[in-house]
């Protein structure tokens, strides 16, 4: 299978095949590339960036972000509880909008400071 390594810049086109029970990676540049195959072949992670609602008219949404990657099965499930919150308090870039969400051991959190001097 061929992937594109998005660890770094370059963007190496990186060959990934199973063979036993090790993987074969060829293409990458630097070790990191070899470590991204083999992760994007057993456990796929993923960042999400999004918006919330507000209750606040001047600022009707928030950006927000999840703290780190989660697996990339979970996107759905952290997007409907992502969309079930309205935020009715000012918060400032890093506050934390929902601690722990699904057990992940990540938050999401606000990253602006759109609603710190409402």
């Amino acid at each position: 299978m061929k992937i594109v390594c998005i660890t770094c810049p370059r963007g190496c086109t990186i060959d990934i095949e199973k063979v036993g029970s090790d993987w074969q990676v060829s293409g990458n540049s630097c070790n990191k590339g070899r470590e991204f195959a083999i992760n994007e072949m057993t456990k796929p992670m993923r960042t999400i960036c999004s918006t919330v609602k507000t209750t606040f008219p001047s600022a009707p949404v928030l950006p927000c972000r999840v703290s780190a990657d989660i697996p990339k099965d979970k996107i759905f499930d952290v997007m409907k509880e992502i969309n079930k919150v309205v935020v009715d308090k000012p918060l400032t870039r890093g506050d934390v909008i929902i601690k722990d969400v699904l057990g992940l051991g990540v938050d999401v959190i606000s990253t602006s400071d759109l609603l710190a001097q409402i």
